[in-house]
């Protein structure tokens, strides 16, 4: 059984400069690297779950999404760090075309996670979320697994969502320094 983290990606593992698609504009968020060796260190694997509505509302391509995920991606294993997959939601209720409804695995629902769950063999009592987002902890609230809020990217602005938490963390550092003392 794998001990995961899910982790959002815009404003948490790369700067979210709002529709994130650009590879010339990527840049880690503060600490990303180091947060993810130590808990790489620690037995974690990583999966990406990412909201993706600017293409749902025609902003980008899911080409052009597939491509700076790549770039995130290999930039991550330049350092060391494998992904073991991502999985993205491209729906919103405010999309246009097929892109326009509400799904199940745009977070705060659980769907991207359930995925995951039916592709890898995942110890969810060990496994966490982390996000930039209350949605992304809502998300794993609903899954049932346990959740930490960073407060980088847009720092738990979608206060809609608000819900119980493990923690609220400064950046992914402060994050993983508190998942592998948490008992």
């Amino acid at each position: 059984m794998k001990k995961i983290i899910f982790l959002d990606r815009d404003g948490t593992i790369n700067v979210d400069h709002k529709y994130v698609f650009e590879i010339e504009k990527f840049e880690f968020e503060k600490n990303v690297v180091p947060a993810l060796q130590l808990l790489r260190d620690h037995n974690f694997e990583f999966i990406i779950v990412t909201n993706q509505s600017g293409i749902g509302r025609g902003y980008y391509t899911e080409d052009d999404y597939q491509k700076f995920n790549g770039h995130v991606v290999g930039e991550l294993k330049k350092n060391g760090i494998n992904i073991l997959k991502s999985y993205f939601s491209p729906f919103h209720p405010e999309g246009i075309g097929k892109y326009k409804k509400a799904s199940h695995c745009r977070k705060p629902e659980p769907g991207m996670l359930e995925e995951a769950e039916k592709d890898f063999p995942i110890d969810n009592s060990k496994s966490w979320i982390i996000g930039d987002k209350w949605a992304d902890v809502k998300c794993g609230k609903n899954f049932g697994i346990k959740s930490i809020l960073v407060l980088r990217g847009k720092a738990g602005a979608d206060e809609k969502h608000k819900t119980d938490v493990e923690y609220i963390a400064e950046d992914l550092l402060d994050a993983a320094k508190f998942i592998i003392q948490y008992k």
